[in-house]
């Protein structure tokens, strides 16, 4: 008697303790929704402030290309599901916690005790089978959607290599190499202008992933993959690495520009030009042939052919440097080629340890390439 009487007794705080523990997790469910969707006013990019037309955390919710759209919908449905899934189990678990506790009249009698129901076993069986089924079969509706689309005669080709810790664009049709900054035109719903991107790796496995636009796809090292993007606005949206590649994947951003038609052929016929050649930089040029940096960087025009770092022929035309780490001016480039940890720790661009004379040359040469 003594027993149940305790049991009696702490019955109410042990509700109490798992009615807490419940609340807690449905908190923290509402708070990880809440920081997803959020938009904050800074960046953390050095010198960058936020632009007005990509958020600093761009989300799946707000799709602004057919891959991104046809995810979100598949984003909601499932929520759906899942979400009446969660809350016929939480009302359940909620109802056998209160109707069925320890009470003082019960002492220590047993429970009545049930041994099998056929019903409610196939109902846990089949009722699970046909819910992995229709979310299995509404997840390769959309896959078949984006994975199989058809390339049309007027889709922009770009083969995206991924590099630690940076992005190569290569437009194989137009002779263009660029890196870190995709600009692709926006696509009219009456004459689409898709964007293709080949996937590669130099190194290690990487993820193209810019939210607004499309899907995460990896980047596997002798395994070629695919995406495409069919922006229906123009602005900036950002992206970066969705796959741990090493120190520095988490500075390993990428910036996709959506323009105009006219801007976006105005931007080619830039790229397509050879580089500036200002006499008045000579000193600038031979401090670039003369040094390592002719080993990993290329720049028309010179005996500078690097693979291994981006192409700099039309290096001041981007907005920033080091994968979008910092701000393209020539306090920043300054420093990221004196210090290249100092703005991104771990990156692979050695500290080039020139003279003041030099470096300042060098800088002065590097801003005349636009």
């Amino acid at each position: 008697m003594r027993i149940g009487k305790t049991l009696h007794k702490a019955d109410w705080p042990a509700v109490i303790s798992r009615a807490t523990g419940i609340a807690l997790l449905l908190a923290g469910v509402l708070l990880a929704a809440r920081l997803c969707t959020a938009t904050p006013q800074g960046n953390s990019v050095i010198g960058i402030a936020a632009a007005p037309q990509a958020n600093s955390i761009p989300s799946i919710f707000d799709p602004r290309s057919t891959p991104a759209d046809s995810i979100r919908h598949l984003s909601f449905f499932v929520l759906s599901v899942t979400g009446l899934i969660f809350v016929v189990v939480f009302s359940l678990l909620s109802y056998a916690v209160v109707k069925f506790r320890s009470r003082a009249a019960d002492g220590e009698r047993e429970p009545a005790q049930v041994y099998g129901s056929t019903q409610i076993e196939l109902a846990w069986t089949i009722i699970p089978i046909l819910i992995v089924v229709v979310l299995f079969l509404a997840t390769a509706r959309v896959i078949h959607a984006i994975q199989d689309a058809p390339k049309p005669p007027e889709a922009i080709e770009v083969t995206a290599i991924g590099h630690q810790f940076w992005w190569e664009f290569r437009y194989p049709t137009l002779g263009i190499v660029t890196a870190n900054e995709l600009h692709v035109p926006v696509s009219d719903p009456a004459h689409p202008t898709p964007t293709f991107l080949k996937l590669l790796s130099a190194d290690t496995d990487h993820s193209f992933w810019v939210p607004q636009l499309a899907g995460k796809t990896d980047l596997i090292p002798n395994h070629p993959n695919g995406t495409w993007l069919d922006p229906h606005e123009t602005g900036l949206f950002l992206g970066q690495c969705a796959q741990y590649c090493g120190t520095q994947h988490a500075k390993m951003l990428l910036r996709v520009y959506v323009d105009s038609p006219e801007d976006f052929n105005a931007w080619v016929r830039g790229q397509q030009l050879p580089a500036n050649d200002d006499a008045k930089e000579g000193a600038g040029r031979r401090v670039f042939e003369r040094t390592a940096c002719l080993n990993c960087h290329a720049i028309n025009g010179t005996n500078g052919n690097g693979r291994f770092g981006p192409d700099l022929t039309h290096l001041t035309s981007r907005n920033t440097i080091a994968s979008g780490a910092a701000e393209n001016n020539s306090q920043n480039l300054r420093q990221w080629i004196q210090d290249p940890d100092s703005i991104k720790p771990g990156s692979l661009m050695p500290a080039m340890k020139l003279s003041d004379a030099d470096l300042d040359a060098l800088v002065r040469y590097l801003e005349t390439l636009r």
